[in-house]
């Protein structure tokens, strides 16, 4: 779902520009993969308690090998201060998910959407920020950020149904990961792309 997201959108977060050595890439300002610009190898840096068969600590780092050129269309985006900020509740998650629920493949144009943050205890967990709806994610969205006021408060991690029509959608809360952030990447300089 959603409509098209323009290219001066942040559609994954970038907190800081270092050199490091990999094999996995990734495409900076892209919000159409038809027309991929030079890719950026990276070391990924999952956090140590990640476990694919439990919930929780579904965050990773992506060091880049070489420096990403800033621009209008690829920028870094601010991290919560504190995990007692105050967080806005009118949000926007983005996502290359599938216009459908079983399409066979992503779309090739980057989406975004209005989501609106519910209480996470009616989620089923106080670890996570969540919204509630059946509009604003879709399968494939998974790692995409949710971005409140211009800040990074959440990363796309788990779908939940409920009794009714509409379901839960929760996300890793990354304020609750700024320590390992900063132990990881100490000299991080965070400004906003907004």
């Amino acid at each position: 779902g959603g409509k098209v997201s323009v290219p001066h959108k942040c559609s994954n977060v970038v907190i800081e520009l270092k050199s490091v050595q990999c094999h996995l890439m990734v495409y900076l300002g892209v919000s159409d993969t038809n027309f991929l610009p030079d890719g950026i190898e990276v070391d990924p840096i999952p956090h140590p308690k990640f476990n694919m068969k439990r919930k929780g600590h579904d965050i990773m780092l992506l060091k880049l090998k070489t420096q990403a050129t800033l621009n209008k269309i690829v920028g870094t985006i601010t991290l919560p201060n504190s995990e007692n900020e105050e967080i806005a509740k009118d949000c926007m998650v983005m996502g290359w998910g599938w216009k459908k629920y079983h399409d066979e493949s992503p779309l090739n144009v980057l989406k975004e959407a209005n989501v609106t943050l519910i209480d996470s205890e009616n989620c089923g967990t106080a670890d996570a920020l969540c919204t509630e709806g059946s509009t604003g994610t879709a399968q494939g969205d998974g790692g995409g950020p949710l971005v409140c006021g211009g800040v990074a408060q959440g990363i796309l991690s788990f779908s939940k149904n409920k009794e009714n029509a509409d379901h839960f959608i929760g996300y890793t809360h990354i304020s609750h990961y700024i320590p390992w952030i900063q132990s990881i990447m100490p000299d991080q300089i965070m400004t906003s792309c907004f």
